[in-house]
């Protein structure tokens, strides 16, 4: 199991990444934070939101489901957002780089990080 600081830096290892945080959605206090690029307390409020009204949505349709991941593709960036099974209420948030990045590596990667952290 890897701690918070050390899960944000494999996750900086990705070919494109620019930054990533670990975010509670409760409050939308980020926990921990690696890489530039972003206002991440910025994106970090905004983005529990977006986890928020998701699960909201969910709880509408009656969907007895989880939730992988959520992507935001943008024109030069993609923003990925994957909850932490182990922990609910907690997301882990990275921002890459279109231009650079394998979007399918990036999200398997994110993936083996969010089985593996400990908090």
């Amino acid at each position: 199991m890897a701690t918070i600081e050390q899960s944000l830096g494999q996750i900086m290892s990705v070919d494109g990444a620019l930054c990533t945080a670990l975010v509670d959605s409760n409050s939308g206090m980020v926990l921990g934070q690696a890489g530039a690029g972003v206002d991440i307390e910025l994106a970090a409020a905004g983005n529990t939101e977006v986890v928020r009204a998701k699960m909201r949505t969910m709880q509408s349709l009656k969907l007895n489901d989880t939730i992988d991941d959520i992507l935001i593709t943008l024109s030069k960036q993609y923003h990925v957002i994957r909850p932490v099974a182990s922990n609910a209420g907690l997301f882990i948030y990275v921002v890459l780089d279109k231009a650079r990045a394998n979007l399918a590596l990036a999200r398997r990667k994110v993936q083996d990080i969010e089985a593996a952290i400990k908090i």
